[in-house]
Order: C-alpha cells, then sequence, then structure tokens
C-alpha cells in the first residue's frame, strides 16, 4: 500500500513538473468544446444482479489536464439457494454519492486519475426459515479515494474509450469497491 502510494506521488511529481516547463499559449474563458460526458453503467442478472449507473461531466483545461464532478448508483442483489432443509437468504445493497474527480494525460492516450468520492450505502439480509427474518444494514456515509492509471482508445474530439486499474486508498470496512484493485470500462464522449 505505502509503495503504491509513493509510486503515484513520484509519477505526479514528475509529471507536474514536466508540465511547468510548457511555453503553449494560455487561452482564456469558457470553450464549451472542451466539455465531455462520460462515465460508467453496468448491469449483470441471475444469482447475483449488479445495476451500476455512474455518470460523469468534465472539462479538458488543454491536452494535459481535466477534471469534473459525477453521481454514483449502484443496486446489487445475492441470493443462495441451499439444498431441502437448509436455510436461503438474499442481501440487498444499494449506494448513492457524490463524486469530483482529476485528471492528468502524461501523453494522450494514457491517464492518471484521482476520485474522491462520498458514498451513502444501505442495505438488508432476508433469510428465509423457519424463522424467518430480516437484518437491516444501517445507512451509513463512506467516504471513498480513488486513485487509479489507464488508457483511452481516441474516438472523436475530447471521445473514447477508458479502461483503467483503480484502487480505493481510504479502505472503509463498507467501502462499495472493496479491499482489492478493481477494473472500470467507461466512455467519454465530446459535445
Amino acid at each position: 500500500m505505502k509503495k503504491l502510494l509513493l509510486t503515484t506521488a513520484f509519477v505526479l511529481a514528475i509529471v507536474f513538473s514536466g508540465f511547468a516547463q510548457d511555453d503553449e499559449p494560455v487561452e482564456r474563458g469558457f470553450d464549451k468544446n472542451k466539455l465531455f460526458f462520460g462515465g460508467s453503467f453496468g448491469l449483470a442478472f441471475g444469482n447475483s444482479t449488479l445495476v451500476n449507473v455512474s455518470p460523469q461531466l468534465g472539462y479538458r483545461f488543454n491536452q494535459y489536464f481535466a477534471a469534473g464532478a459525477g453521481i454514483n448508483m449502484q443496486y446489487s442483489a445475492f441470493k443462495s439457494e441451499y439444498t431441502t432443509g437448509q436455510t436461503a437468504s438474499r442481501e440487498e445493497y444499494g449506494m448513492a454519492g457524490l463524486n469530483i474527480f482529476g485528471r492528468v494525460y502524461p501523453i494522450p492516450q494514457i491517464l492518471l486519475q484521482l476520485q474522491p468520492e462520498m458514498d451513502y450505502t444501505w442495505g438488508n439480509l432476508k433469510v428465509y426459515g423457519p424463522p424467518d427474518y430480516t437484518e437491516k444494514l444501517d445507512g451509513k456515509f463512506i467516504p471513498c479515494l480513488l486513485a487509479g492509471a489507464g488508457g483511452m482508445i481516441p474516438a472523436g474530439r475530447n471521445s473514447g474509450f477508458i479502461v483503467m486499474v483503480q484502487y480505493d486508498l481510504i479502505q472503509d470496512a463498507r467501502s462499495p469497491y472493496g479491499k482489492n484493485v478493481f477494473y472500470s470500462f467507461g466512455f467519454n464522449a465530446g459535445f
């Protein structure tokens, strides 16, 4: 974990120091052509159900930097069925939250991203008897700090497919991202 943090900090320091030497003229003012919309969407059905809708809106400041904000919405359900005489159960979880993100593009196809989030999680466990009972998971705000790196396959102005490897640096026990590295896939579309 410490090695990951130190490596990420070292890479960001090198990238930022390299950009400080850039003599490119700076354009002033808001340019709607630098806006992009994207995020991720996922569905899975069967004994496990997952619905993920996480749109984001961002602004590409220049060829090296972008930032934006988004919302997170997830629903997941897991059911377990046992042989005759044993208990079956169904777990349901929900999450809703807000995020902001910052991206650095050392080269146009590679990106580094930091994404702080505040997510509200809730859920319940239903056990089918005998006796039947339901256990509620109290709602709780969960802070997350996702650090990631990935690639972008361009598909037009400010548009492209994004594949990333991410990790939650805060590691709260109820983090919706778990304690392992995870992969995410998404798309950005320029306006």
